[in-house]
């Protein structure tokens, strides 16, 4: 009823149009500041004070501040429910992923914090880049602080920070005398106990170190995400480099119709091998019956149910390529080339199992969230005496709430990060791999309108090995 919100015509949708956002909040900051204008000043206590700009100031950073702490609708008209575009689970993989529009999936996401993983699998395009780097970013991101998947997840300590906060100052109204609207001082309406408080000093000394144990926590987490990134990267790149020395090494006596059969099933040998690696790095739950639906669609029946019952199907397929490889009509050494790349497919699953298995020492992860509990628990009393120029302390309320937010988001962020299969796009990954892989195989040498030279005497023996150089 105060504040009048813009048109539909500046509703930003999905984002995409930059001013839209500033536009709109210039004109609620423009009716809102009229608004109060209209109000005549305020006066306090009985020196009558006049503090009418400071006041209508502060009523107007209110206002502001609720429309941002609604998230970005808050400041944007929002589009008729019909027209508006969802964003699935599927669908989020860019820029825009943790923009959830419909109230299902909010309510699924915080009752369900493992199902918001699946919202930061970002897998970035040009536009995404553009979105990344566009002027209003910071409005966009401020809006929807309070409904980010970190906040939700540290809401509850978060909390009970702002309540320790809000006790203190209640707490030493009571015992130790408050001051009313009218800027009168009361005496204490329960005499008798202390005001509680610590010294500021204690924080002080023991910041630099919480801060050291949450750098060393973020980076080493970080540094595990990096490692699995790289080491899906690797098999991006040795698929190709794989398919793509089979289809050139592959002799040119045989005839065509069996080439292309060898050399596809190469491709899906490949294939199989990263999507039987991601499935073994995946929850069951989420990846189990998708992994089976798409080995029996793509793979010889009796190969994906082999895959399927073994103990470890990373090896299982990584056997399967390696058979593959060894039945192609080509020489010793070349297969030897290619058996290179299934050596460094063994690396990488490795690599990647360690990081599931081991994570950061439990005992310093678990330190450093008592650490970081105790210190944010204890500080509002410590901060008390600090805001002894603000109307009965209460800055420190708001104060300690949004140092909560930040300081537990440092340590939820180094948790998120810690086991970072379940937020890499991995399906993506073995989707592309499997789409690049197809295409190279589907390629024969001349198909460009170049002519293939025949072969030289002295190079027959690596096509054919039963011919005598």
């Amino acid at each position: 009823a105060i504040i009048s919100l813009p048109p539909p015509s500046l509703s930003r949708k999905r984002f995409g149009d930059r001013k839209a956002p500033a536009a709109a909040l210039n004109v609620v900051i423009d009716k809102t500041l009229s608004w109060i204008g209209s109000f005549p000043p305020v006066y306090f206590n009985q020196r009558q004070t006049e503090i009418m700009f400071s006041g209508r100031f502060s009523m107007a950073a209110v206002a502001v501040l609720a429309c941002l702490s609604s998230g970005v609708q808050g400041f944007v008209s929002p589009a008729p429910k019909a027209a508006s575009t969802t964003t699935s689970l599927k669908d989020a993989t860019g820029w825009d992923n943790f923009c959830i529009e419909t109230e299902d999936n909010r309510s699924s996401l915080r009752t369900s914090p493992e199902l918001a993983r699946r919202f930061r699998r970002t897998v970035y395009t040009h536009d995404d880049w553009k979105k990344h780097r566009q002027q209003d970013r910071f409005v966009i991101y401020l809006g929807s602080m309070f409904s980010s998947g970190v906040f939700e997840n540290s809401k509850d300590e978060i909390l009970t920070v702002t309540g320790i906060a809000l006790f203190t100052c209640l707490y030493n109204a009571l015992v130790g005398g408050y001051t009313d609207l009218a800027g009168v001082a009361h005496s204490a309406p329960l005499p008798g106990p202390q005001v509680i408080g610590l010294p500021a000093q204690a924080f002080s000394l023991t910041g630099s170190s919480l801060g050291l144990l949450l750098t060393f926590r973020a980076n080493a987490s970080y540094k595990r995400w990096d490692e699995a990134r790289k080491n899906w990267g690797m098999n991006i790149n040795h698929t190709r480099d794989l398919v793509r020395m089979a289809n050139c090494y592959y002799d040119r006596d045989v005839d065509p119709e069996t080439r292309q059969e060898d050399l596809n099933h190469v491709a899906l040998c490949t294939w199989a091998f990263v999507r039987a690696m991601k499935r073994h790095l995946s929850p069951e739950e989420e990846d189990e019956f998708a992994f089976q639906l798409e080995l029996r669609e793509k793979l010889p029946r009796d190969q994906a149910e082999m895959i399927i019952a073994a103990a470890h199907r990373p090896n299982r397929a990584l056997q399967d390529l390696s058979f593959a490889i060894d039945q192609l009509p080509m020489h010793f050494v070349r297969k030897n080339e290619v058996h290179q790349a299934v050596t460094i497919f063994e690396d990488n699953l490795g690599s990647s199992e360690r990081l599931l298995t081991s994570p950061v020492p439990l005992f310093y992860s678990r330190h450093t969230a008592r650490f970081i509990s105790v210190w944010l628990f204890l500080m509002p009393l410590g901060l008390y005496n600090e805001f002894s120029g603000s109307w009965n302390h209460l800055a420190l309320v708001p104060t300690c709430f949004l140092i909560a937010v930040f300081m537990f988001g440092i340590e939820e962020l180094a948790t998120q990060l810690e086991e970072p299969f379940t937020i890499l796009p991995m399906q993506a990954f073995c989707d592309k791999i499997y789409n690049w892989c197809m295409e190279i195989m589907s390629w024969s040498p001349g198909d460009n309108g170049r002519q293939m030279k025949p072969i030289k005497p002295e190079h027959q023996y690596f096509h054919n090995p039963k011919v005598e150089a």
